[in-house]
């Protein structure tokens, strides 16, 4: 059966709820994204598949997470492209709303505070965005949430997140215990390319040249988790110095920290053997490109 493309809120819910009685399912899984999809993406829908008898897949650009509107404007969009990509990974739903749909009334008097664990990393260069997200996150959620027929039992719900955004993941799973949502929360692991490089529709604007220079990150990241597996102490600033010694790679943050509160582990890394789970993230520059790439240690 071919994927099918639904635009509305109210055609989703219909659909969905008529293929999980088609497949006599009890389980539905939801992936949001925002299109120019990749292998990463790929394998988000791939894994949602493998554990669902119905799923759908979210493309929305979604506004409240740009700070300046020609970002909203350049980011790509290939939904021929997209829709492709997910019906050969066997999707049943590409939910693709317009903004209208989703923001009714205008831009959202109401959204979701994402509090304290969005003001440092990524919310530090960023002030908002996780609020826009988790906003977009909840209406997606609740859109994609699965019906059941009169007498039946609700079927299993859940949603996939990419570990690649781990700042995102560790809010939606905050939010969703936080406020009671009903699903599950599925983190992906990070797909890399041969060389190293985590996937991401920003590598397209790399050079070869800045392609080439980013690969220090994933080799910093390996190095700190190689350290982490061997409960040797991480030395973190020198795996901050291998960064900042290539030239095309403007260092942001690189640091490790608790994987649920985001906080700098107390621990003193450079002088006691690591043990314990942690999380090795970082964010860097690269020509015109802002790139994140993280690591978990010992989980």
């Amino acid at each position: 059966m071919a994927i099918q493309l639904v635009t509305t809120a109210a055609r989703l819910r219909s659909e969905s709820a008529r293929l999980l009685a088609q497949k006599s399912g009890s389980s539905q899984g939801l992936v949001p994204t925002m299109g120019a999809l990749h292998e990463g993406h790929a394998q988000l829908a791939r894994t949602a598949v493998a554990q669902n008898d119905v799923v759908v897949v979210s493309i929305f650009v979604n506004p409240l997470q740009f700070g300046e509107a020609a970002d909203l404007e350049r980011y790509p969009r290939s939904l021929e492209a997209d829709l492709s990509l997910l019906d050969a990974e066997g999707v049943d739903l590409v939910f693709a709303p317009s903004v209208e749909e989703v923001y009714p009334g205008g831009a959202p008097k109401v959204r979701i505070a994402a509090g304290p664990m969005a003001e440092k990393w990524e919310g530090a260069v960023r002030p908002g965005h996780f609020d826009g997200a988790l906003t977009v996150v909840a209406k997606l959620l609740h859109f994609g949430m699965p019906g059941a027929a009169a007498g039946t039992r609700l079927p299993a719900y859940r949603a996939y997140f990419g570990q690649k955004d781990a700042q995102q993941l560790a809010l939606v799973k905050r939010m969703v215990a936080d406020l009671n949502f009903p699903v599950e929360i599925v983190a992906v692991p990070i797909v890399r390319s041969a060389d190293g490089l985590a996937l991401s529709s920003r590598n397209r604007f790399l050079s070869a040249e800045e392609r080439e220079a980013a690969l220090v990150l994933s080799r910093a990241l390996r190095l700190i988790e190689e350290r982490a597996n061997a409960h040797e102490p991480l030395d973190l600033e020198s795996a901050q110095a291998l960064v900042a010694s290539q030239p095309l790679v403007d260092l942001d943050y690189f640091d490790v920290v608790d994987p649920g509160t985001l906080d700098p582990l107390a621990e003193n890394c450079r002088d006691t053997p690591f043990r314990g789970e942690g999380l090795a993230l970082l964010a860097a520059t690269v020509g015109p490109v802002r790139l994140i790439d993280n690591i978990p240690l010992n989980s």
